[in-house]
């Protein structure tokens, strides 16, 4: 997906015996905290600074204590698999009723989305339900921590502890490993650059931002690059924050619209569209059904 790589929950868990097994085999690979927390970062520190970014600034964000390679939230992008998602729960008729509610708690910025981009304020609603249950459930994860274990994964030693820290029985062979670790440590060193720029430009702490396991963040679930290119200043504040309902409403909107969406696209095209939102036929069928429902009642 290229906008938001699907905000799914996860809850996993192991023994004691697992934990310290993880722990022993990572300890083994990577430095202690206590002695350089940095350490698996030092090669892509130099990678963003052939890319313009300071080098006295990224020394300085990457010694923080709460800045660290995370293997097992690595691992979720191995063994993620849609067929797993429930779509289904959220047609459930007080979920619904929820967002009927959200959509006249917000009915301004809504009304105000629909007249500036054209797109409908259900289809919007039905977005945010899906992705982060109208803002309810953000997400735990490090969007830095994680762009930045998932860019160093260019490294074959950190690819290891990746690789030793995905469940048994739900790891892919070892090439399919390889070849996803290629193309996913590719891009997310373009997602980490974009969040830098967007932090540096709003002036925000990159280690104060919590998102998904993929590093998509806000009610919308916009990955960085999608920010910088669609996300868009609802309340007129002078800055974008799509934790805020109105920049999050107003950055869907520009979205969909740049994508083909306007007012009474068809069924076949509004499909295409929101298929740019997230690469999941399952995903759209839901959105839109969720949207039709939502028509029905106002």
């Amino acid at each position: 997906m290229k906008i938001r790589h699907h905000f799914t929950h996860f809850l996993l868990s192991c023994g004691a015996i697992g934990a310290m097994t993880l722990c022993f085999w990572i300890s083994s690979v990577l430095p202690a905290a206590s002695e350089d927390s940095a350490a698996p970062f030092i090669s892509l520190q130099a990678r963003l600074a052939q890319e313009g970014f300071d080098p006295v600034m990224l020394k300085t964000l990457f010694q923080k204590p709460d800045v660290h390679f995370e293997p097992r939230t690595m691992s979720l992008f191995f063994m993620h698999s849609e067929a797993r998602v429930n779509y289904d729960q959220f047609l459930a008729p007080e979920t619904l009723q929820k967002a009927r509610k959200y959509i006249q708690d917000h009915l301004l910025d809504l009304d105000s989305a629909e007249k500036n981009f054209g797109v409908n304020k259900e289809v919007i609603t039905a977005i945010m339900l899906v992705e982060t249950r109208l803002g309810t459930y953000l997400g735990t994860s490090s969007i830095l921590n994680t762009l930045s274990s998932l860019a160093a994964m260019k490294e074959s030693g950190l690819r290891d502890v990746v690789w030793n820290s995905i469940q048994e029985d739900r790891r892919p062979n070892r090439s399919a490993f390889e070849e996803k670790a290629d193309a996913k440590s590719a891009w997310a060193f373009q997602e980490l650059k974009a969040y830098l720029k967007y932090t540096g430009r709003e002036k925000i702490d990159p280690t104060t931002i919590f998102g998904s396991y993929a590093g998509a963040m806000g009610i919308s679930q916009f990955m960085p690059s999608n920010i910088l290119a669609y996300g868009r200043d609802g309340n007129q504040d002078g800055r974008i924050d799509l934790f805020n309902p109105s920049d999050a409403i107003a950055s869907i909107a520009n979205y969909l619209k740049s994508f083909g969406w306007k007012p009474g696209i068809s069924y076949e095209a509004a499909f295409d569209v929101v298929y740019h939102y997230n690469h999941s036929k399952v995903y759209v069928t839901t959105i839109l059904k969720i949207a039709d429902q939502l028509k029905m009642a106002s």
